[in-house]
């Protein structure tokens, strides 16, 4: 018997889901005592998923390949969001496809690690974060689901310093400058009737592991 505790909303474009599946994996490995290295735990998380390697080691790190390679990313200080959850979920396969859609006959360029934002993380500067912040599948989401820029607009009239949708959506995600502002930002979120649930949370965060450990 597995118990999981945790509070990522799954479908909601956070890898919930995915994050379930890094979780198992450590508590199999815990409950059969198979002594596993991180690397062959790593190396069965690609095989579960992109996002599952990223939910096993936490913290801030560069994705490339599928998203399963990763690469320590350096933080220099804590940084405040608030996450508002959408009514229903939002398929990742669709969102994609609208992503095709919308950028046909344009030339996608190769994903590369933005300078700015790589900085502005080493820094711990959370005005920097905002301004590198981005998502190319944002406006698919917001296609899908035109509601969700109303929520961003909520979440920055109530002192966000960035909003922007999170992964494939339909949550959205609001970086804001401390802790009092994410409860304010939060319960101002609540209160606009666009979204809901709204939670704060801080990062960078663990990957999943033992509880007691």
């Amino acid at each position: 018997h597995l118990h999981i505790a945790k509070d990522i909303p799954v479908a909601g474009g956070m890898a919930g889901g995915r994050a379930d599946g890094a979780a198992a994996l450590v508590a199999c490995d815990a409950l059969w005592g198979t002594g596993a290295s991180r690397d062959e735990l790593l190396a069965i998380c690609a095989e579960l998923g992109s996002d599952v390697p990223f939910s096993l080691v936490g913290g801030a790190a560069l994705g490339t390949g599928r998203g399963e390679k990763l690469t320590p990313i350096e933080v220099g200080g804590v940084f405040h969001w608030v996450f508002a959850v959408a009514d229903g979920g939002l398929s990742t396969p669709a969102v994609y496809g609208e992503f095709d859609r919308l950028t046909a006959g344009t030339e996608v360029p190769e994903p590369a690690a933005s300078p700015a934002l790589l900085a502005a993380l080493r820094s711990g500067d959370p005005d920097a974060l905002a301004a590198a912040l981005g998502n190319d599948l944002q406006p698919a989401a917001l296609s899908l689901r035109p509601s969700l820029a109303d929520t961003l607009a909520a979440g920055t009239a109530a002192g966000a310093l960035a909003a922007l949708v999170s992964g494939s959506g339909p949550t959205t995600a609001f970086l804001v400058p401390d802790e009092e502002t994410a409860r304010k930002t939060a319960d101002a979120l609540l209160a606009s009737g666009t979204c809901r649930d709204a939670r704060v949370a801080v990062s960078p965060a663990p990957g999943a592991t033992v509880a007691g450990r």
